[in-house]
């Protein structure tokens, strides 16, 4: 009986592949214009892997790295680490979940730059910790031409990201973020000065970073944290608060459940300021 449990369970195509590919039927009988770019792009591959790594030849290849040889490097990495198709399907499910104007899976894998630069950072990161600097800089500098996001190949990142409209991200070298963070256009996790070392923050778990927030320093944003638009915060945020304003203080703790998930960028209407 367990036998026929296991051959049955693995010949069911992953949810977020198998939803992907309904879509992009769908989508090819209500617009056959785009029936070509949808064929090639999803239809015909076999599996997210072989899927993610033609888009990504199809956007990062260009007149020095030749779309075959991108595609090359891609499956290499998809094949050596499976988790970066893990972190990838949880990448697409955060974008249809969290973003009140996404229909599917197919808009943001073919369409939203913020989900294909992730998705270029994470082979690009994978290149770094195989010592293939050179490499890694140049995806980060074709991403950076792309998609207008600037991720440095080192920073490491979690799964079930989302980069709303992703213009004007920058990620340093030493930045860490945790999993289930969302940030939109215009945050900056950067450093405080030229001083080498361990300069960058670390986002904890489920943290929204609101649009044009800047978090500056080797600092740690706590877990389910939010940092409003607009913010400039330069010390430490606990989790489950909320830090606005330039230079940044808290504002109320604590803060809404999971505010990644929710992307709720409301503050409290009776303001407490607690200095941080």
């Amino acid at each position: 009986m367990a036998r026929q449990f296991e051959v049955v369970e693995a010949s069911v195509a992953p949810p977020v592949w198998a939803a992907l590919r309904n879509e992009a039927e769908r989508a090819v009988r209500d617009e056959p214009t785009l029936g070509s770019l949808l064929n090639a792009v999803i239809l015909s591959h076999g599996s997210m892997a072989e899927a993610l790594s033609y888009q990504f030849a199809r956007k990062i290849g260009d007149q020095e790295l030749r779309a075959m040889s991108a595609r090359e490097i891609a499956d290499e990495a998809y094949e050596a680490d499976p988790s970066l198709i893990a972190a990838a399907e949880a990448d697409l499910k955060a974008v249809f979940e969290r973003d009140p104007a996404c229909k599917g899976y197919v808009q943001p894998f073919l369409f939203f730059k913020g989900f294909q630069a992730l998705q270029t950072h994470r082979v690009a990161h994978w290149l770094w910790t195989h010592s293939r600097d050179t490499l890694a800089f140049y995806l980060q500098s074709r991403m950076s031409e792309v998609f207008q996001v600037d991720i440095h190949p080192a920073a490491k990142i979690g799964r079930g990201i989302f980069f709303d409209h992703g213009t004007g991200i920058v990620i340093g070298e030493t930045a860490t973020v945790g999993d289930d963070v969302s940030m939109l256009h215009g945050v900056t996790l950067g450093g405080t000065g030229a001083e080498r070392g361990d300069r960058h923050p670390k986002i904890g778990k489920g943290v929204l970073l609101g649009a044009g927030a800047k978090v500056l320093g080797n600092i740690r944003i706590g877990d389910y944290a939010k940092v409003a638009s607009g913010s400039v915060v330069l010390k430490d945020v606990p989790a489950h608060c909320t830090a606005a304003g330039v230079p940044a203080r808290l504002v109320n703790c604590p803060t809404c459940d999971e505010p990644a998930r929710t992307m709720d960028h409301t503050l409290a209407e009776e303001i407490f300021d607690y200095s941080i």
